[in-house]
């Protein structure tokens, strides 16, 4: 006997839920049950509370009987149990019983219910972006080619839907190929069977549709927007879900972009601080100087030491907050950093005047400790100008040549000698 009618309640949740109207159809209803469920699944991060509330209904609203009576009456009559209408207790049972997925496990493949889930794989692509591109944030539309399920047919490859089980692997989609190694002992392998392509079917030649020819999927263009956010780093990862190759037996793998930063002739980037080379003349190191900077945003920064300052050669200043944006909060930045290198005049010699002046402001020299007699026990030297570079070259060519030669002498053979000229 049925319980009394229940007054009419909230009939609007569960499309809400779904983000439907109440006029949807059967395929609209699946295709966005599909993209919520994938979307909040607990295995890709999702709220398992939601994945439940989208669950069910999906459940309630693909159900002819269960949906007229929740537009009647609301959720109330589904709770009182009219018409075997009560939402499931298990969202991945229908979860399971939509995708054929193997229930509850884990996107990855894991198994459950003793059946493996199947993944497309992934797209990988390399995005290359320049400093600029990461300082100021950028968007960058791109167009890739891509598998997608063909409209003729749906999927099923034929013009009637029929097909035969493969006969090259009985169905199974892959073949065991076994090779003899030596005695007692064989290599067994295993792949894609190459008569089915892996459907473990076939189709016959008159029966293949007539757009995609048996394949069961067709090119297609995909235009996607990849948004570059302010501070993010080389080689992260921008993901768009689900928009990797179609295939009627796999759930569609991801499209993933790999940031891969082209390098700056200024700039140096470690991790939210950048740095800057600059060589100061020896007249600015000592009196001072100032001069323009261009930053990734095209602001001009003017660089200037204090008053008096000395800067030393390979010496560090720091600017607060002129490095790169932090990721997701880009009003804090990091430090900018100038590393200086001071360069000295191209002349070798100064006069004795310039020295005067110069030993005048300049701290004065070491005064020498060492007695007249002691000084005429020292042997003068004189000092030559060198390339270390070079000189370290021709050491090791001279080092090689003489190994050369008493190898030669070791061996007691004949030693030949260019004739002179």
């Amino acid at each position: 006997m049925f319980a009394r009618m229940p007054k009419k309640s909230d009939n609007s949740r569960y499309y809400d839920v779904l983000g439907v109207s109440k006029s949807a159809s059967a395929d609209e209803l699946k295709k966005a049950y599909r993209k919520a469920a994938i979307k909040n699944h607990p295995d890709k991060g999702g709220d398992p509370e939601k994945f439940k509330e989208i669950s069910q209904a999906y459940e309630v609203l693909s159900d002819p009987e269960k949906r007229d009576l929740y537009d009647q009456y609301g959720e109330d009559a589904l709770k009182e149990g009219m018409g075997g209408g009560g939402a499931s207790h298990n969202p991945f049972d229908i979860f399971e019983s939509f995708f054929g997925t193997g229930g509850g496990g884990s996107f990855g493949g894991s198994v459950r219910g003793g059946r493996r889930q199947r993944r497309g794989e992934d797209v990988v692509h390399q995005l290359k972006v320049t400093l600029e591109d990461l300082y100021n944030g950028t968007s960058k539309k791109l167009s890739l080619s891509r598998n997608v399920i063909c409209s003729k047919c749906k999927g099923k490859g034929s013009k009637t839907g029929a097909s035969s089980r493969c006969a090259g692997c009985s169905g199974s989609g892959m073949k065991v190929v076994i090779r003899q190694l030596g005695p007692n002992m064989i290599q067994q392998m295993q792949h894609v069977c190459p008569e089915c392509r892996g459907s473990g079917e076939t189709i016959s030649e008159k029966d293949k549709c007539g757009q995609c020819r048996g394949q069961k999927v067709v090119q297609d263009k995909k235009l996607l927007e990849v948004h570059v956010e302010k501070g993010m780093q080389n080689g992260q990862k921008i993901t768009f879900q689900g928009e990797a190759d179609e295939s009627p037996d796999l759930q569609t793998g991801d499209i993933v972009f790999v940031l891969q930063l082209k390098e700056h002739p200024k700039f140096k980037r470690k991790g939210d601080d950048l740095f800057v080379e600059h060589t100061l003349t020896l007249t600015e190191a000592l009196c001072g100087f100032q001069f323009p900077l261009t930053h990734l945003d095209n602001r001009q920064l003017l660089i200037k030491s204090s008053p008096g300052e000395i800067i030393k050669p390979g010496q560090f200043k720091a600017i607060n907050d002129e490095g790169m944006p932090h990721y997701q909060r880009p009003f804090i930045k990091g430090r900018l950093y100038m590393h200086f290198t001071v360069e000295f005049p191209e002349s070798n010699t100064l006069t004795p005047e310039q020295q005067k002046v110069l030993e005048t402001v300049l701290p004065p020299r070491p005064s020498s400790q060492m007695t007249d007699m002691e000084l005429g026990e020292c042997e003068e030297t004189t000092l030559h100008d060198v390339n270390i570079e070079d000189e370290m070259k021709r050491k090791q060519q001279q080092q090689q040549q003489e190994a050369y030669d008493e190898d030669e002498e070791a061996g007691g053979g004949p030693r030949v000698q260019c004739a002179q000229q």
